[in-house]
């Protein structure tokens, strides 16, 4: 019985620090998505919050030296990440609201030149400023993983609710604002109508543009905190090119395992972290399949949601109607 409890005290952890990257991305595809834009470029938009926020804590601890302060580390690298996160979703709302590009191809192409642009600015100051081809901000990433006083005291429970850096509460806390905001808000209300049908809110006098351009901006911003996350409190401050992973696409299958609800990203993104870290609590031996097989469950879960509700065809488990489709006030 011990080894279980000791067991579980060592993964449940580990599950709910893969899965708060998984939620900020989640929750910020979740409020992009309500308006109706299927935004593909989250993957490229956590990895330039990440990047964003690794800069701007590194020439923060570079030009502050003895003057350092804490709390204003944790707000510039915050800003940062938000700014570089927002920027990126501003250029994928240009593209697709004002010029009407295809929100698939144009996502991509965002997932594909943030990861260059990340890889360019990281790994230039890798190789400039850093040891070992990697850059390291261990000093405030120390502030963001930084946790309760009370943590230790509370033995088992300390572990599993208390003992987490203010991001990890941070993310539970965007979820539930932005699942009240959808639901109980008349902005929300007027943001799902856009997504659901935008001639009939245009019609109605709801300003269908600002809508979408600031669902997806808000949106972006919200994932790119994802980015920082993982750089600053899973890899403890330390940047190296390519090491955010598949993270970016399992927030977006998440979208679709929580059937478009943030409050049901909560949970399932924590669901989604343990699955992802459960092959290395694992003893396989010297069985790399059934390792491969454990990998690909977050995957194969999504599937299997997605078949469930297909079949079940639940409005309110459906993603919004216009969801994918460019909106031409002319053919109103």
């Amino acid at each position: 019985m011990d080894a279980v409890v000791n067991w579980l005290l060592m993964f449940l952890p580990r599950a709910i620090r893969q899965g708060v990257p998984l939620l900020f991305g989640s929750t910020g595809e979740i409020l992009t998505e309500k308006s109706g834009h299927l935004n593909l470029g989250i993957p490229g938009i956590m990895y330039m919050g990440g990047v964003s926020g690794i800069i701007g804590a590194f020439f923060y601890e570079r030009f502050a030296g003895d003057a350092y302060i804490g709390w204003l580390a944790v707000l510039i690298t915050t800003l940062s990440a938000l700014l570089g996160a927002a920027v990126m979703a501003l250029i994928y709302s240009f593209l697709t609201v004002t010029l009407r590009a295809n929100q698939n191809v144009t996502g991509l192409a965002l997932t594909t030149f943030g990861m260059g642009v990340g890889n360019f600015f990281g790994g230039s100051l890798a190789q400039l400023f850093g040891e070992g081809g990697s850059l390291s901000v261990k000093r405030t990433s120390e502030v963001f993983c930084k946790t309760l006083p009370f943590a230790d005291d509370l033995g088992a429970v300390g572990t599993l609710l208390f003992d987490y850096g203010f991001l990890v509460y941070l993310s539970v806390a965007i979820a539930l604002v932005v699942a009240w905001f959808l639901k109980k808000t008349r902005a929300g209300l007027n943001l799902r109508s856009v997504g659901e049908d935008p001639a009939t809110a245009d019609a109605a006098g709801i300003n269908v543009t600002r809508h979408k351009y600031l669902s997806t901006v808000i949106g972006g911003a919200i994932a790119g905190l994802g980015g920082l996350y993982y750089i600053m409190d899973y890899t403890h401050g330390t940047w190296s090119d390519g090491g955010f992973g598949d993270r970016g696409w399992l927030a977006i299958a998440l979208v679709i395992f929580a059937l478009w609800k943030p409050a049901s990203a909560i949970w399932g993104s924590f669901l989604f972290g343990g699955l992802y870290v459960l092959p290395a609590y694992l003893n396989f031996g010297d069985n790399r399949s059934m390792q491969y097989l454990v990998s690909m469950l977050p995957y194969v879960v999504t599937l299997v949601v997605l078949i469930i509700t297909s079949m079940r065809k639940k409005r309110e488990h459906q993603p919004p109607a216009s969801l994918g489709l460019p909106y031409f006030r002319e053919e109103r």
